[in-house]
C-alpha cells in the first residue's frame, strides 16, 4: 500500500500531508496525557514489532504479497493517539533510509496506514464501550473480536483511501484502482487480524493492564473457570 513518488498529483500529496501533519500535531498534545511511566517501553517496543512486521510479506493470491500494517496493533496497545505518532516515526524512517513509499507521498501514506487505521479502531473501541456500557469491554472474547474486525476495516479503509487518491491524481481510474485494491486488501486484512488477535492475546496472557483502549485489569478478565480434575 505503500504510494511511490510520482504516483500522486501535486495538489493530492499536499492535501494529504495537511491532514497528516494536522493529526499528528494533535496527537503530540493529547500525548502525555495518554503516556504513563509503565507504557513509554511499550511505545518503543511496539514500532520496533510493527517496523519489523512490515518488512515481512506473506503470498496473496494472484502472485501479489501483503504485509502487517500495524496501526490497529498499535491503536489497541497504546491507544489511537500515541499510535499515529508511532505509525508516522515507523513509515517516515521507511521512506527515508529504505525508499519505501515515497518521500512527496509520505503524508498519503501516513494518512492511509497510520491515521485512518489508528483512529479508526479507536473509535470503534470507543463505540464497543458506550455500547457495552459502563463498565467496559472486559471480556477476552469481545476485545479479541473487535481486534479483529477492526484490523480488517483499518486494511480496507487504507486501501480505500489510496485508491482515492491514485484516482483524484489521474494516475489510475477511480474505477479500475479502488475494486482492484479492495480485492485484494480484503484477503491481506485477513492476515493483518490473525496477528493482530494473536499479538493482543498474547499481551493478554501476560499484561493485560497494557492494553489502553479497553476497560481491562488483571482482577477484571473473565476467564474460564478451570476444569475439574477427575480423581
Amino acid at each position: 500500500m505503500h504510494i511511490p513518488d510520482g504516483f500522486l498529483s501535486p495538489e493530492v500529496a499536499a492535501s494529504t500531508a495537511v491532514v497528516s501533519a494536522g493529526v499528528l500535531a494533535c496527537s503530540l498534545r493529547r500525548a502525555d496525557a495518554a503516556l504513563d511511566d509503565r507504557r513509554v517501553p511499550l511505545v518503543g517496543v511496539t514500532g520496533a514489532f510493527i517496523f519489523a512486521a512490515q518488512m515481512l510479506n506473506f503470498p496473496v493470491a494472484g502472485g501479489t504479497s501483503g504485509h502487517l500494517l500495524g496501526a490497529a496493533l498499535a491503536a489497541i496497545l497504546l491507544g489511537p493517539w500515541v499510535a499515529c505518532l508511532v505509525m508516522a516515526v515507523v513509515l517516515t524512517t521507511q521512506a527515508f533510509l529504505f525508499a519505501d513509499g515515497g518521500i512527496t507521498a509520505l503524508g498519503a501514506n501516513i494518512l492511509n496506514m497510520g491515521v485512518l487505521g489508528a483512529l479508526g479502531v479507536g473509535g470503534l473501541m470507543l463505540a464497543a464501550r458506550r455500547v457495552l456500557g459502563r463498565g467496559g469491554i472486559r471480556s477476552r472474547a469481545t476485545l479479541l473480536a473487535i481486534a479483529g474486525a477492526g484490523a480488517w476495516l483499518a486494511v480496507m479503509v487504507g486501501a480505500a483511501a489510496a485508491a482515492l487518491e491514485l484516482g483524484g491524481s489521474g494516475t489510475v481510474p477511480l474505477g479500475t484502482a479502488l475494486p482492484a485494491m479492495l480485492g485484494v486488501h480484503a484477503a491481506i486484512g485477513i492476515g493483518e487480524a490473525v496477528i493482530t488477535v494473536a499479538a493482543v492475546s498474547a499481551v493478554l496472557a501476560t499484561r493485560p493492564d497494557l492494553i489502553a483502549v479497553a476497560d481491562l485489569r488483571p482482577e477484571k478478565i473473565r476467564r474460564p473457570a478451570p476444569a475439574a480434575v477427575a480423581s
